[in-house]
């Protein structure tokens, strides 16, 4: 490995390259910044990543004439370059995105990580992202980091050694961080409303925002619980410091939290930092249904844009507007349906914040349907919870009705009765 400057790192990358970018809290912006600056220099760069924190200045003038994105996720500094000409999105499950690399359905010339400083093997951690970047560095024909001091050094397979890395610059500033905001009343009904559903012993997934950390908070008193999850934040420390959070009951890595990603404060990395407890591995692993559904009550906790009638649930689209991506939630809401006692939940408010119901008719045209209706079982809202499993159209209807915001309520109901000919 040559430790150089960025400028100098980054001309490995040439025109036509196929480019992994390392994303979440992890994403090496300075490298980012400038292979962008070598926009005259080069063209037709293909940049694959899933979500990134930054500017994402590929993605916007004069530098996506040489470079273009085509992206496993959508995350808010590429949407609307993902939703025009000049950028695309590949829908696809977090769980096979290390089989787009390593079967070469998408062969990776060069990898972009940020890494921790080598230990005294001279091995470098990928810190609190080692999800698709650990199949990226496994099979892309060159390796370029930036090696920061700030990187947690993670413990499971997220590791690169320094004889891999052609070149590498070094930067001294903290990683990317997101804390953990207020609750809501809101937030705490539907968080309450959930808690229920968890039992002694379970295992959770759940990922990041004020929904989570409301079903979090509302589990001091249980006992016995376990993480196996894509990605977790701050919400998990208290129960961790408490011992709510043990794994003592799991059963693929008792006692750890399993994860690939990890995104919060500075606390949390801090925590992660050398920490036995939390094994980090790529998401074809943590998100493989067969090994998720060998651990007991599996409860699965995810999100939704919106939901039909008859429980199809769209979570990464706005009608034909590309929101976010796949992710992971079918790998979970089907290791969660699986496994013994286990329970995937859809939480939501009734309502968007512009009195919009998210329990509708018919989802919008040109939506995606990220979860069908055959794999959805459990939906919360601030009104209550119920359970489609089992239940056939008429009564799936009834039942979301039932949990929809008041004031929305009749509307659905007119227009069950006129899909269902009678309700």
């Amino acid at each position: 490995m040559r430790i150089t400057t960025a400028e100098e790192t980054v001309q490995v990358v040439k025109s036509g390259d196929r480019v992994f970018i390392q994303g979440a809290a992890m994403t090496p912006n300075e490298l980012v910044n400038a292979l962008c600056e070598r926009h005259k220099e080069v063209e037709n760069v293909e940049i694959i990543s899933i979500h990134t924190e930054g500017d994402a200045p590929y993605t916007q003038q004069p530098y996506c004439n040489s470079f273009r994105l085509n992206s496993c996720f959508v995350g808010g500094n590429v949407r609307k370059s993902v939703n025009s000409l000049k950028a695309d999105y590949i829908p696809i499950f977090l769980s096979e995105i290390p089989r787009l690399f390593k079967s070469e359905y998408l062969p990776l010339d060069v990898a972009i990580v940020q890494v921790s400083p080598p230990d005294k093997h001279g091995y470098c951690s990928l810190g609190v992202s080692v999800d698709v970047a650990l199949p990226a560095v496994r099979t892309a024909k060159k390796i370029i980091a930036q090696i920061n001091p700030y990187v947690p050094r993670t413990h499971g397979t997220g590791i690169v050694h320094i004889d891999q890395i052609e070149f590498a610059t070094e930067v001294n500033r903290p990683i990317h961080e997101h804390n953990p905001t207020e609750i809501s009343e809101l937030e705490h009904k539907i968080g309450a409303n959930v808690a229920t559903l968890i039992e002694n012993g379970a295992t959770l997934q759940m990922g990041i925002g004020n929904i989570p950390n409301a079903v979090l908070s509302n589990l001091k008193d249980h006992k016995n619980l376990g993480i196996h999850t894509e990605m977790f934040s701050d919400g998990v420390l208290p129960l961790l410091e408490s011992g709510v959070i043990n794994g003592a009951e799991k059963v693929v890595k008792k006692g750890k939290i399993v994860s690939c990603f990890a995104v919060g404060s500075r606390k949390l990395y801090d925590f992660i930092d050398d920490n036995p407890i939390c094994d980090f591995r790529d998401s074809g692993y943590t998100n493989d249904t067969a090994r998720i559904r060998r651990n007991p009550k599996v409860t699965a906790i995810n999100s939704a844009i919106e939901i039909d009638l008859t429980g199809q649930v769209c979570a990464d689209t706005i009608g034909s507007y590309q929101f976010s991506g796949v992710g992971g939630q079918m790998d979970f809401i089907r290791g969660a349906s699986l496994s013994e006692g286990g329970k995937p939940v859809f939480a939501i408010s009734s309502a968007t914040n512009k009195g919009i119901s998210k329990i509708v008719p018919f989802l919008k045209q040109g939506a995606g349907v990220t979860t069908t209706r055959a794999h959805v079982h459990y939906v919360a809202t601030e009104y209550g919870v119920v359970n489609l499993y089992g239940k056939n159209l008429k009564q799936r209807a009834k039942a979301l009705i039932s949990i929809a915001h008041p004031d929305h309520r009749e509307a659905l109901k007119k227009a069950a009765y006129e899909r269902f000919n009678g309700f």
